[in-house]
This record gives structure tokens, C-alpha cells and sequence, in this order.
């Protein structure tokens, strides 16, 4: 029978997401990559304890997220039953729908259609009578932006969603889905998008700007590059390594010669901070506030233990923060 650590939140770090009510935990974990039916149960079970007994509270998941699809929610619906489901108000569980889920013309995109059937079928196969936040999973060039929030605004007023989120977005469209969901009065509060040293995409499309104007918060996604910024492939590509596993998110062709050099040079300021690779890249995403959470994935509870304590870890000199800039080229 599982307890949660006394003092869980004694360590953590809760930041409010942008200018709502809503806090959320420094570090949350995704369910995108190690919860399908690839893992093993009790794994993921270690891993939701630990994360819950370090202060994680939050759990990012999405309909597709498996192998196969749907299938990292309803590993997640079981581990809520067994284990978490008594503290289910201590937690924030999100979910989203944008992407390729079923087939047909009604298991995709931003039809109110689609998003309002898989959030009813993502809380059955999680067991859950709401989420905490609903995220729209990517821009829908096609389907009206009014319908698309709509959708949205109808799983809060059902009571199937306690917040609204945008994710994929950029600054101009974010700002248009802003006002819509204003509008409607709705409770709107974060973006989730992809964030790292290594791309910076939401600085350069305005995201990040329109999200700070607007007092929205941000929760990045794959902060480590997926596993570029680690020292993980410094002495070539290891046998277990996600390239020869998966190479759906990292192909070995990103590991250019320049890109290399990039690494080591990363590498060696982090050392000359007392940090690995991979803790002073987690802690850049954190530097300057506009970034509520860092979600992080994991293979271990040992690993998540980790990423927690490199979230907590020293700042950065306005001279540090230039010399990574210069590194990758930006300064």
C-alpha cells in the first residue's frame, strides 16, 4: 500500500502559471516517451511515486501518447487506481488532443468533434471524471480558431476540464486564441511548447514575448534536446541509446560534427558550474521566470530524482548566459 513522503513539498518549487491561480511544480513529468505498453507497469509505478514523493505533482499525458496510442493513459489510469487515486486533489493531471489519434476525417486536428470525443475517451481510459487542464495539442490551419476554442470552452463549462491549454502554438495565434477564450470567459492559463539551449524556437515566433504580455504561463517540452544535451553521446552513439532504439525524435544525422562541438563546449561550462550536461541545461530553461515548469521524461526514478535536483541548482551570470548564447551561435 503506497504513502507519499511526508515532506514532499518541502523542497519543491511552485510557480504560478502566469497570472492565474494555478501553481504548478518546477519540474513535471511527462508520459510521452516510457508509459505505452513498450514499459514495464511496475516501473512506471516507481517512477509516479517518486515524482509524487519529490513534490511532482503535475502529470503531463496526451490521447496519443503510448506506444500504442492511448495506451500511456490507461497505464496512467492504473497507477492512479493502485496508488494515487486517494490524493487525487494534490494532483494536476493534463491531457491533450491535436494530432492523429483514429481513423477517419474525425481523429484529428481541432474539430469540436474530435476534441470533445477524446477527452471523453481519455477520461475513461484514466478513469478520471475531469482533468486539470485540456490542452488543443497543436495549431489547426483549417478548422476555424473560433471552433477550436469553443471545444475548449465547452470541456471547462462541462466540468470535463478545470483549465484551458494551447500547445504548438505561436505569439500571433496564441494572441487570436487569447481573445477568443477571454471572451468566452475561459480559464486559459499555459502553453506548452518545445524549449531548450538548443531551440529557441518560442523566442523567435513570439510566443514566449505574447505569453509574458498576456500573463500566460509556459511548461516546456524535450529541455535535454532529446538527449543532445547530455554527455550521453559525446564518446558516440551507445548501443542502448534512444537513436538505435526509437529514431523517431533523434536521428543520428543531428549529430553533425558542429553540433558535437557544440556539446563539448556546453559540456565544459557545466562542469566549470559543478553540473552535468544535462542538470545546467534544465536549469537554463528555469533562468529568467517566464518559464513556469520543465517537463521532463524518464526511463527511472533514479532519473527523475536527478532532473528534481537539477532544477533546484544555481542561476546564471548574466556572463554565463552569454557565453551559452555564443556557443550556439546567437550571440
Amino acid at each position: 500500500m503506497y504513502t507519499p513522503a511526508e515532506g514532499r513539498y518541502d523542497a519543491m518549487q511552485y510557480n504560478r502559471a502566469g497570472r492565474s491561480g494555478l501553481k504548478l511544480p518546477a519540474v513535471s513529468l511527462g508520459l510521452w516517451h516510457n508509459f505505452g505498453e513498450t514499459s514495464e507497469l511496475e516501473t512506471m509505478r516507481d517512477m509516479c511515486r517518486a515524482a509524487f514523493d519529490l513534490g511532482i505533482t503535475h502529470f503531463d499525458l496526451a490521447n496519443n501518447y503510448g506506444p500504442p496510442y492511448g495506451s500511456a493513459e490507461q497505464n496512467f489510469g492504473r497507477i492512479l487506481k493502485a496508488d494515487l487515486m486517494p490524493w487525487r486533489d494534490e494532483l494536476i493531471i493534463s491531457t491533450k488532443a491535436g494530432y492523429d489519434m483514429w481513423p477517419g476525417p474525425y481523429g484529428n486536428w481541432g474539430s469540436r468533434k474530435y476534441l470533445l470525443a477524446s477527452l471523453d475517451q481519455s477520461l475513461r481510459r484514466m478513469g478520471l471524471d475531469y482533468v486539470d487542464i485540456f490542452y488543443h495539442h497543436r495549431m489547426d490551419p483549417e478548422t476555424p480558431l473560433e471552433e477550436t476554442m469553443g471545444a475548449l470552452a465547452q470541456a471547462v463549462a462541462s466540468g470535463k476540464a478545470l483549465y484551458a491549454g494551447l500547445s504548438n502554438y505561436d505569439g500571433e495565434r496564441l494572441a487570436e486564441a487569447e481573445r477568443i477564450l477571454s471572451d468566452l470567459r475561459v480559464p486559459f492559463v499555459i502553453n506548452q511548447n518545445r524549449y531548450s539551449i538548443f531551440d529557441r524556437t518560442i523566442e523567435n515566433n513570439g510566443l514566449k514575448e505574447t505569453s509574458r504580455r498576456l500573463g500566460k504561463g509556459i511548461i516546456a517540452f524535450s529541455p535535454l534536446a532529446q538527449g543532445l544535451l547530455t554527455d550521453r553521446y559525446l564518446n558516440g552513439i551507445p548501443q542502448d541509446s534512444r537513436i538505435r532504439r526509437d529514431g523517431r525524435f533523434l536521428k543520428e544525422a543531428a549529430l553533425t560534427a558542429g553540433r558535437l562541438d557544440q556539446i563539448r563546449s556546453l559540456n565544459g561550462l557545466a562542469a566549470e558550474r559543478g553540473q552535468t550536461l544535462a542538470e545546467m541545461a534544465l536549469r537554463w530553461i528555469l533562468k529568467d521566470g517566464d518559464v513556469t515548469s520543465v517537463l521532463i521524461g524518464a526511463s527511472s526514478a533514479a532519473q527523475i530524482r536527478v532532473n528534481v535536483r537539477a532544477a533546484a541548482g544555481a542561476g546564471f551570470t548574466p556572463e554565463e548566459l552569454q557565453r551559452i548564447d555564443g556557443i550556439c551561435g546567437l550571440a
